[in-house]
């Protein structure tokens, strides 16, 4: 299968909070909510082919855990993204979730640099990995990511939990894909490339 991120990120990296503000996953960020004004029926169908041609999903815990308290209550037939999550098998990175409720969840919690390699070798389509930024970051730092979906909407948040931080590995991207949406979201889709080029003095 191929491993594929998916990220709604503003034009400062922002991802923290996009879908709304939440007081309990992120108490005192009042910033929260700045993806879905932007969002046009084109860009949402774009999501929705995402989650629907997915064989698998990838989740951090935290994020698997706000999936599941959100999209798993869901009943059958609520949507193209509740019947993808609900319907396909999904794994979890995490050391302290022992016990999950969402069907089809298998929680991956050994050697997840094998787990994951296990996974990406089975024939199939594509694992997706929604969210889940300190993930994503660990699977770039250990070349376990086939391509980068990024959703840039068009706005700068000024403050929250960023994509990537100030500082970590450096990593060269080949833009395989890009687009625009009406209202200003542009998809931006790269294949890891290995270490960037840099010029001399």
């Amino acid at each position: 299968m191929k491993l594929t991120t998916t990220t709604q990120v503003t034009v400062d990296g922002v991802m923290q909070a996009n879908g709304g503000r939440n007081p309990d996953l992120d108490p005192g960020f009042e910033r929260g909510g700045w993806a879905i004004p932007l969002f046009d029926d084109e860009a949402m169908a774009y999501v929705d082919q995402q989650y629907q041609s997915a064989d698998a999903f990838l989740f951090g815990r935290r994020t698997y855990e706000l999936f599941a308290g959100y999209w798993g209550a869901m009943q059958p037939g609520s949507g193209p993204i509740a019947d993808a999550l609900n319907s396909a098998p999904k794994y979890v990175a995490s050391t302290t979730l022992t016990d999950p409720e969402w069907a089809n969840t298998t929680v991956l919690s050994g050697d997840l640099a094998a787990a994951v390699g296990e996974l990406r070798s089975r024939p199939g389509g594509t694992l997706n990995v929604p969210g889940s930024g300190r993930l994503i970051r660990w699977l770039l730092e250990h070349d376990l990511v086939d391509e980068v979906n990024l959703l840039v909407c068009p706005v700068i948040v000024g403050a929250g939990t960023r994509l990537f931080p100030e500082s970590g590995p450096d990593l060269a991207l080949q833009l395989v894909e890009s687009r625009s949406f009406p209202r200003g979201i542009t998809l931006q889709v790269y294949r890891p490339a290995g270490r960037p080029q840099y010029a001399g003095a």
